[in-house]
């Protein structure tokens, strides 16, 4: 087996990842592609916790602007993750990959409730866990739930996935001058207000000591290469490592 640098992580999807090149909802080949990527870290021992996002179904805060109160409209956004997670763990099993989905809002009849022990335990047998509802508190994004849920299960890092290939100075969709950090403290991105995730969810990050990485999950073998050590996205980390 090869020498892995992050021998169990937290990938962080965004629901909006999903859509493709589709303006809303699922793009199957997109949840076949992730499903790929997670099988080829699995296969070599990498334990697999991953957090998406509803962004392609449901915002909560774009919903106030539809006169629903922000309390509703997160509930909304947390179910859209739920959706998002059945779809992803149909497409993990579709690989032949044994799956548990953990739901932070109970609703027995589709995933198991999100009890730490039960997540640690899944991990230890081989088996891939996805996390969805959130925190099932509204007012947290699905960027908050992924730190905490790094944290709670000892993940060695959290993973996010986006279509860039790292943390710039400036959107490089934008700016082709746009400068990337290969590593960069949690204290310059809030500095700096790179807005890489959410204030909360950094804040953890920093407070565990728990490192980030972000990277480009739509290059095909970028998430092995991260595992394995390979100089892949940004890595964010505390001053002092």
């Amino acid at each position: 087996m090869p020498k892995l640098k992050y021998k169990r992580i937290l990938l962080k999807l965004s629901g909006e990842s999903l859509m493709g090149d589709k303006g809303f909802g699922i793009d199957h080949k997109v949840l076949e592609f992730f499903a790929k990527e997670v099988k080829e870290v699995h296969d070599i021992g990498v334990q697999v916790g991953v957090v998406i996002g509803g962004g392609n179904i449901h915002r909560g805060l774009s919903a106030t602007d539809q006169g629903i109160d922000r309390v509703t409209g997160d509930q909304m956004g947390m179910l859209a993750t739920m959706i998002n997670s059945l779809a992803l763990q149909n497409a993990i099993e579709h690989e032949g990959i044994t799956t548990r989905l953990l739901s932070a809002i109970y609703m027995e009849q589709i995933a198991e409730p999100y009890i730490r022990r039960r997540a640690l335990r899944h991990l230890e047998k081989g088996r891939v866990i996805i996390l969805g509802a959130g925190t099932g508190h509204p007012y947290f994004s699905t960027d908050t739930a992924a730190s905490l849920r790094a944290v709670e299960i000892g993940a060695d890092a959290i993973i996010k996935g986006t279509r860039v290939d790292g943390v710039y100075d400036s959107d490089p969709e934008k700016n082709d001058k746009a400068f990337k950090f290969d590593k960069i403290t949690y204290l310059d991105v809030l500095k700096k207000n790179l807005r890489v995730m959410d204030l909360t969810s950094v804040s953890l990050c920093q407070e565990n000591n728990l490192p980030m990485v972000v990277f480009n999950m739509n290059k095909a073998g970028n998430l092995l290469k991260l595992v394995r050590g390979e100089n892949v996205g940004t890595v964010i980390h505390n001053s002092d490592e």
